[in-house]
């Protein structure tokens, strides 16, 4: 811990988000008073397009990755950081402007870790529902899109994310960060893109989801669940 104000590193995996990755960073280090910020690492998982360059232009500190997938970027992202705390970001989702504030309270309250409720960039009426329902602490609303702060140690304690799983790893670690710690979910909402929802579909998509995590608990190999994913989320 460091001996003045405890630093944050956030880490944001990517592939392909050229489109997006550069508005969030101007976000980050323009519209949230990030003095506390250590450093923002993109983790790069081989893009085909102007990602990295993008990236590097936000000031961004870029990491290509060894291997793809979300679960081993960020943990490569984890390892090569130095903040005091670790903040996964999606490269679409927008943490509130007072998140470096709401984090630090959450933790200096004892929680280990924890993330924020969920609000879609669509005033659709299904997804505001969707997003209603995360406001609940109930695992089965808990995903990577809601982001996800934790301590350094603790994060090292538990295990990191699980390499082996490309889906569902962020389910899988807070279930495992629960079991040993409290989990704050902060009653603020990070704003995340609806633009899945858009090309699958408001219902189709979400009882995809669904039909994933039914069948991940059921212990579906993850070469089936990888296939489901491809096949019909486009």
């Amino acid at each position: 811990m460091s001996a003045t104000s405890p630093t944050i590193s956030i880490i944001i995996p990517v592939f392909n988000e050229e489109k997006t990755i550069g508005s969030l960073l101007h976000y980050l280090n323009n519209d949230t008073g990030h003095d506390s910020i250590k450093e923002v690492i993109v983790v790069d998982g081989q893009s085909t397009d102007q990602t990295v360059q993008i990236a590097r232009e936000g000031g961004a500190k870029v990491i290509t990755a060894k291997r793809k997938g979300r679960a081993r970027q960020m943990n490569e992202g984890a390892l090569l950081s130095s903040g005091d705390y670790l903040y996964f970001l999606h490269a679409d989702t927008y943490p509130p402007r007072t998140f470096v504030s709401d984090i630090k309270k959450a933790l200096q309250k004892g929680y280990k870790a924890g993330c924020y409720r969920l609000n879609f960039d669509s005033t659709h009426l299904l997804l505001r529902f969707y997003g209603w329902c995360t406001r609940f602490n109930i695992p089965a609303f808990r995903f990577g899109d809601q982001s996800l702060f934790i301590k350094r140690e603790f994060f090292e304690e538990i295990g990191r994310f699980r390499e082996d799983l490309i889906v569902m790893e962020d389910n899988e670690i807070i279930h495992r960060i629960r079991e040993k710690a409290g989990f704050r979910i902060i009653p603020k909402a990070v704003m995340t893109s609806a633009r899945k929802y858009k090309n699958n579909g408001f219902i189709r998509l979400q009882l995809i989801f669904t039909l994933i995590y039914v069948l991940y608990h059921f212990g579906i190999p993850q070469e089936q669940l990888v296939k489901l994913y491809n096949d019909f989320i486009h």
